[in-house]
């Protein structure tokens, strides 16, 4: 009898531990509530609560854009409990995703600017591999996008399943206000189970994952969300009269496309990062010049073709390095 009770109290623990780690009610908690709450009013005759509206505010906290289009589509935010994946094209581009992910760290900070979470740093993990190409971050650099480098600390792990591990225990500590895994590519040892495994712990933990992925391509991953951002040439800056200076660089811009959503169909839209305020602000395309890509890096009148020249190369005679010696 005793063992038979000790093996039903382990088995109760395991499904609490896994209800815990998916989101769901806890079993045990369940029936005590129940018990509880039964005589309460607004309880259903079996004891179970009636459905609440959705206005009482027990929706999921989440971290607005300040972009009606996007928080939108966002359905208010990005949540702050998941896993979203920021993923750049190529490594040329691995700066603009890398200062879109410091700036949402840096508005997050600034929203929960009278909570605890705004004393919590935001911990960085760069894969050995992504650090070798896309560098690691500059402290003056997380300072100018909004982000104080006191509250800004650095992990380098030599291997990916270190980095894995250090993200799921960051995670399990809740000591973080953000956490973000840096990889480069689509690496065969990070998967939909790894994946998976890192919202989970997100979910439990009530604390924010970005997946930032430097050169990687569309993958089966768990995240709610996931960006794909490409740079976007930056405005001139505005002077306080409403005029603008010419030949200067404004703020940074990014070109995101909102790829994984609830929406059936994705969203562009090109922002331009205010560190100052700490806010995004969107670009219309008539106020842009143009994308990358849209025209040579030095526009201009081709050359004409050439005439009155030989139809072909005249041959090569002996060339020498140096001059011939008497």
């Amino acid at each position: 009898m005793a063992e038979a009770a000790v093996a039903r109290e382990t088995l109760f623990a395991l499904r609490e531990t896994i209800a815990r780690l998916e989101g769901r009610p806890i079993p045990a908690l369940a029936a005590a509530a129940r018990e509880t709450l039964a005589d309460r009013p607004g309880m259903g005759t079996a004891g179970i609560a009636k459905p609440l509206p959705a206005q009482t505010g027990l929706s999921q906290p989440l971290l607005p854009i300040g972009v009606d289009d996007l928080d939108a589509a966002l359905q208010g935010g990005l949540p702050l409990d998941a896993l979203t994946e920021i993923r750049s094209h190529g490594l040329r581009d691995a700066g603009v995703a890398s200062g879109f992910a410091l700036a949402l760290a840096a508005r997050l900070h600034a929203q929960a600017s009278d909570t605890a979470v705004s004393k919590s740093p935001v911990l960085w993990i760069g894969d050995t591999v992504a650090t070798m190409e896309a560098g690691v971050p500059y402290a003056i650099g997380v300072s100018d996008f909004g982000l104080e480098p006191a509250a800004f600390l650095q992990a380098s792990p030599r291997k990916l399943d270190d980095a894995l591990w250090v993200a799921e225990a960051a995670l399990g500590s809740a000591a973080f206000a953000l956490v973000i895994l840096e990889v480069r590519g689509n690496p065969a040892r990070f998967g939909l189970t790894e994946s998976r495994r890192l919202a989970l712990r997100a979910k439990a933990a009530g604390r924010p994952l970005f997946l930032l992925r430097q050169g990687g391509e569309e993958e089966a991953s768990s995240a709610l969300f996931r960006f794909s951002v490409e740079p976007a040439p930056a405005q001139a800056r505005p002077l306080p009269d409403g005029s603008v200076l010419g030949g200067s660089i404004g703020h940074p811009a990014f070109r995101l496309t909102l790829e994984k959503s609830r929406n059936p169909a994705p969203l562009s839209i090109t922002l331009e990062w205010n560190a100052h305020d700490r806010r995004f602000a969107p670009i219309l395309d008539t106020q842009r010049p143009a994308f990358p890509g849209e025209h040579a890096a030095h526009s201009g009148a081709d050359l004409s073709a050439s005439a009155d020249r030989p139809h072909r190369a005249q041959a090569l005679g002996s060339v020498l390095a140096f001059d011939r010696q008497a």
